[in-house]
Order: C-alpha cells, then structure tokens, then sequence
C-alpha cells in the first residue's frame, strides 16, 4: 500500500510540497542526532561547516537513512520509477545562529533535463519557526524556473548564496518533529530563516530521488542506486560506504563532490570549497 494518500499526492501536485510524514520514531530520530554528532567528533575534517554535502556516501546510517523504505515509496508516488539519488546536504543550524538558506528553486543549478524528481528533507532534531525550519511558497513550482542572482553572503548556507526575486509574502513554515519529512519539487521557491532557539537544529535533504527517464543535461554526476533498480550509463554510479568515513568512501565522496562542484558552480564568479 503506498505511503502518500491520493489526497497528499494532490496537495503535492498543487502546492510543490507535503508535510509531515513520519519516517522514524523520536527515539530512532534521536539516535541518528547522536550518531552524527559522535561522527563529527570523530571525523571533523569529514564534516565540517564547510564540508557536509554527501555524507551519505561516508555514513552508512545516512546512506541507510536515504534508502528508507518510507522515504522511496513516498518518492515512488510522485516520480515516475525513481532509480537513484543525486546528492544530499546536512543543513544544520547552530543554537541562535545567523545562519540561513536564501530563497531559490533546487533545479535551478542541477544539471538534469527534466523536473522529474523529488527532494526529501529529513529533521533529526525538531524544525520550527523559531528554529529556522524550511518555509515554502506555494504553488511557485507551477511558474518555472526563475532568474537567480548569487550573493556568497557569509551566513548564507546555500553554495552560490542564489536568490530569486519572487513574493514570499505568503510563504508557509514547514514545521517537523524529529524523525518527520518534508517533500518538495525541485521548481518550488523555498528557504529558511536563522535559528533563533538554544538548540540545535539538524536536517538532511536528500536532494533529489530522480526519476527513470531523467538525464545530465552537463556534467558528471555521481548517483546512489535505489533498489538494485538500473541506473541509465550517463550517471556514474557510486557505493554506498563500507564503513564510516574509510579510504574508500573518501574517495567516492570526493570524486562526486568534485563533480558536482562542477556542475553547480558553472558559469559562478567565485567557487567555495568543498
């Protein structure tokens, strides 16, 4: 039986998002929260401020976490047979921290022909509005892909700190307790605001679950297979990790994020490190 009800796959076709919907319990939430904080004491040079897009590629319990079998059947009802997952990013935001992500659309700097994808944000710890929690505009995902200028401003989370110039007046704070998910098309205008609480709040997008018939339209790009599911030869596709932060899932993380560095930043001014 699929996870999303007709009525949330509709809500997703006319707002561009759905939420909550539970993937883990609190205590489950709460453990992977204490796994990853264990992982950065651990291996800081791994995960760092400036260094956490695919970590699921060096963290077996998020590459676990992205293979979920809720996560993929919710994804199954709103792309066209998902076969693999492009990237993903930790967004954590410091206690009372200025930190924020500006208002963009996802597909904006991908790299892929088609909207036919989905990204799932995960929250490990509570995402509120006093918190920072994702806000979403919606129905923007039904007015294309809009001009983004990059403004690299220094507590802007985003790579290229892009912005688009829509109305977000009327945007809705996508509120989840830890172990819920949002999911949002990659067309829909979204961003989040600091975090302004004394605690911690951590979220991973996996970003996106890509549908069959989806291809590079430039770049490499470096995908997790779903399911055994065939992966078309244009995308190089990758292993999950053999163990935490090993030679060999460090070279595999550092090989795709050098790709997709190339891919998101192309045509940038100024390129950040991963």
């Amino acid at each position: 039986m699929p996870i999303l009800t007709d009525e949330q796959v509709d809500h997703y076709r006319d707002h561009g998002w759905v939420a909550p919907i539970d993937v883990l319990t609190a205590d489950e939430a709460a453990a992977l929260h204490r796994a990853l904080v264990d992982a950065e004491r651990a291996f800081p040079d791994d995960l760092h401020a400036g260094h956490r897009n695919n970590a699921h590629l060096v963290l077996p319990f998020l590459a676990d976490l992205a293979t979920h079998d809720v996560i993929l059947d919710c994804a199954a009802s709103l792309v066209d047979r998902p076969t693999s997952l492009l990237n993903s990013v930790l967004f954590i935001k410091e206690p009372d921290s200025d930190a924020f992500v500006s208002w963009h659309q996802d597909s904006t700097y991908m790299g892929l022909d088609s909207s036919d994808m989905v990204t799932a944000w995960v929250a490990l710890t509570a995402s509120t509005s006093a918190s920072g929690c994702v806000a979403m505009v919606s129905g923007s995902q039904r007015d294309g892909i809009h001009p983004h200028v990059d403004h690299y401003g220094g507590d802007n989370i985003l790579t290229r700190g892009q912005q688009v110039a829509v109305d977000v007046s009327a945007a809705v704070d996508i509120q989840l307790g830890p172990g819920q998910m949002s999911l949002h098309h990659p067309h829909l205008v979204h961003g989040s605001r600091p975090n302004r609480t004394d605690q911690r709040r951590v979220g991973v997008a996996f970003q996106c679950y890509v549908g069959a018939d989806v291809r590079p339209s430039r770049g490499k790009h470096h995908v997790l297979a779903l399911g055994g599911r065939p992966v078309d030869p244009a995308f190089t596709t990758v292993p999950a990790p053999d163990g935490p932060c090993t030679a060999a899932s460090r070279a595999v993380r550092a090989a795709a994020n050098a790709a997709l560095s190339d891919v998101l930043y192309d045509g940038a001014a100024v390129r950040r490190s991963y």
